[in-house]
């Protein structure tokens, strides 16, 4: 099996599953299907679960490889030889993944073909809201060359080092520029020479602001591409001017290759010299800290340089071509063997027909619920005569106070009771599981918690709610209590923006009930309640993911199907499925497609202040709640945004559900200085 030429646009539908494929592959999904099909054995069905996609699919590929000439009945030995170098590398130097490519083959030099792997590498990781530092030379340059404008954003390309003007076409800002472009990335350059003339110099630019601000970005970077040059006269770093009036062979004779103007020897150790002091740019520690650092680079007089390279560590993922390959491995004295592939595939578990549960009869569980929670909290709930399915804050009413009142579906727990308390909501009331409590014991309610002020209903956009509610204001108004009402619609995915009316109100409910119930606090009129409570909803958007779905108390089965290689997106908190749904993905690619939608809504200013709720919906631990709100926090500071309120927890769930959404309020002064104020209450307390 031999490739035609050189690397091809892949279809939407290769791009979708080499998300999954290893990197050895080359990002070449034919021949992951080839490898799979003619070496190990395995079924088309087999291939297609392997790798995420129908059979069909498989079909199809490997009908097209063979079309087209990329793959014979037999797949060639240089083949079996790249994967087995690719794998001997990653396993030995323990990298997170390797590619080797043919040394030769095709009318494009060495560069090129390593600047093109390493751009297929590069689209392969990047993510929204990257900072990528680059070095610069010859490979960087044909990578950034190589790139194709991919769908990300909130990228910076960052100079890892400083400039040249020698004059070559891979200077540090020529790779930063072109690979910036090239990701419509924003590029932050380094505004000093690489090399300056003496180490107080360097000390006092290192003071200007502007050179500062260069330096933070690049600290801050996640990612860095790197090439490795060798000490030959022609290499990069000699051709850059970086050993002008520098004796190489009398202060660097024990180094053998060098990372962004940085010496290295043998062990990959720095070798110290008379530039070490004088030069601008990323130090090696700092290098080795970045979580990847994707290093490319070949020929057979880098070998020494990248085996140093390794061995100190500098490299996680490494393309390189067949023949430096062997030399690296010979060179370690690895018994170098073709490898099979491990097929060994974990068994599917069972599909989840029932859920086991701690209650006792089905029909009791929302009345044993709120009778236990009065008991575990008598600091702060207290019943309201007449209405079981109601709880008051003990603290509730209080003369010339607007009564807040709140109130849904059980299954949201803490919600709705848990927002109950000073600062909170005055009163609750709940119905059966995900049905809207009926207008009795909201009438109830609003008289427990009337202090002469009126009193505002807070209640999430769904129709039973709706109409309950409606009816229980009505009500009692014709006792004499006015009645104002706010309809939470938050849920970005239950309907078209430009229908933002028709909206479920869900988990950003947390946020509307904290900012309504400071303004009661504060003692200000209806109106003004119900103006800021109205704004905070127009603020906030909310949208949810499941990888598995919530079960019925009742019937105790799911609410609807996953696969187990899916997740559903724009969930409801009922159990209701999503708009739409797609292969699990990692915990930042969850993160960025959800966080792409919101910020797609809320439209903010660099500079705007955002609260962020990450919220489980009911099975998801803590652990994956935190993962998630780091990928999130990066990705709003890569927006410009700052996040001045964060909860992370179960705030509003639906039942058991595995799966999260992901609430942002667009703050103003206002609703930051309510979010912010105090409050006590079961599920938020804030001093």
């Amino acid at each position: 099996m031999a490739r035609k030429s050189g690397p091809r646009a892949l279809s939407a539908s290769e791009r979708q599953s080499s998300s999954q494929l290893p990197l050895r592959f080359g990002g070449d999904p034919l021949l992951w299907a080839a490898w799979l099909y003619y070496e190990e054995g395995m079924t088309q069905g087999d291939i297609a679960v392997a790798m995420g996609i129908s059979r069909p699919t498989v079909n199809a590929y490997l009908a097209d490889a063979r079309t087209r000439g990329i793959v014979s009945i037999e797949i060639a030995p240089e083949k079996f030889r790249q994967l087995s170098l690719a794998q001997s590398l990653k396993e030995h130097f323990g990298l997170a993944d390797c590619l080797v490519i043919p040394s030769t083959g095709g009318e494009r030099t060495l560069t090129e073909r390593l600047g093109a792997a390493g751009a297929q590498v590069l689209a392969l990781h990047a993510q929204s809201g990257d900072t990528i530092a680059v070095t610069w030379g010859r490979t960087m340059l044909a990578i950034a060359n190589a790139v194709e404008r991919v769908n990300l954003r909130d990228m910076r390309v960052v100079q890892a080092t400083g400039g040249t003007t020698a004059k070559i076409p891979w200077t540090p800002e020529a790779c930063a520029t072109r690979l910036a472009e090239a990701l419509d990335a924003r590029c932050i350059p380094l505004s000093s020479p690489a090399i300056l003339s003496s180490a107080s110099v360097r000390d006092v630019l290192f003071e200007e602001p502007v050179i500062a601000e260069q330096l933070g970005v690049l600290a801050a970077a996640n990612r860095i591409l790197l090439g490795i040059s060798s000490l030959r006269a022609e290499s990069t770093i000699h051709t850059s001017g970086f050993f002008d009036k520098v004796d190489v062979n009398e202060h660097y004779h024990a180094a053998v290759g060098s990372i962004a103007g940085r010496l290295i020897n043998a062990r990959g150790e720095p070798v110290a010299g008379p530039l070490d002091g004088r030069t601008v740019g990323i130090e090696l520690a700092a290098l080795r800290a970045i979580p990847q650092r994707i290093a490319v680079a070949g020929g057979i007089d880098k070998v020494q340089a990248i085996l140093a390279a390794l061995r100190g560590g500098y490299v996680s993922v490494l393309v390189t071509d067949v023949d430096t390959a062997w030399g690296i491995l010979r060179s370690e004295n690895v018994d170098i063997r073709p490898q099979r592939m491990e097929t060994a595939r974990a068994p599917q578990l069972p599909e989840r027909v029932h859920t086991k549960k701690f209650i006792n009869r089905p029909q009791d569980a929302v009345d044993e619920t709120l009778a236990s929670a009065l008991l575990a909290h008598p600091e702060i709930l207290a019943p309201v005569p007449g209405a079981p399915r109601a709880l008051r804050s003990v603290h509730a009413p209080r003369p010339g106070k607007v009564g807040l009142v709140i109130g849904g579906g059980a299954g949201h727990e803490p919600g709705f009771f848990g927002y109950v308390g000073q600062g909170l909501a005055d009163a609750v009331v709940v119905g059966n599981v995900f049905a809207a409590p009926p207008p009795d014991p909201i009438l109830a309610s609003t008289r427990a918690v009337d202090g002469g002020a009126g009193v505002l209903h807070i209640f999430g956009n769904f129709s039973g709610d709706v109409m309950n509610f409606e009816i229980a204001a009505e009500m009692a108004a014709a006792e004499g209590i006015e009645v104002q009402a706010v309809v939470t619609t938050d849920d970005i995915a239950s309907s078209p923006k430009e229908m933002r009316a028709t909206r479920r109100g869900v988990a950003g409910n947390v946020f509307i009930f904290k900012v309504a119930g400071a303004a009661c606090e504060r003692m200000m009129p209806l109106d003004a309640c119900v103006a800021v409570a109205r704004r905070a909803n127009e603020r906030t958007f909310t949208m949810g993911l499941a990888l598995e779905p919530g079960a019925s108390i009742e019937t105790r089965r799911p609410t609807f199907q996953l696969g187990p290689d899916e997740m559903e997106i724009g969930v409801g908190v009922h159990g209701e499925p999503g708009i739409a749904r797609a292969a699990i993905g990692t915990a930042d690619q969850a993160a960025d497609l959800v966080i792409d939608r919101l910020l797609d809504e809320m439209m903010p200013k660099e500079g705007d202040r955002v609260a962020l709720l990450v919220n489980s919906l009911g099975a998801t631990p803590d652990m994956e709640l935190y993962i998630l709100n780091g990928r999130i926090r990066k990705r709003l500071k890569a927006h410009g945004l700052k996040v001045t309120r964060s909860l992370v927890g179960r705030y509003y769930t639906s039942l058991d559900m595995a799966g999260v959404s992901i609430s942002l309020m667009h703050l103003d002064d206002e609703l930051a200085d309510l979010l912010d104020a105090p409050c006590s209450s079961v599920a938020l307390s804030r001093r």
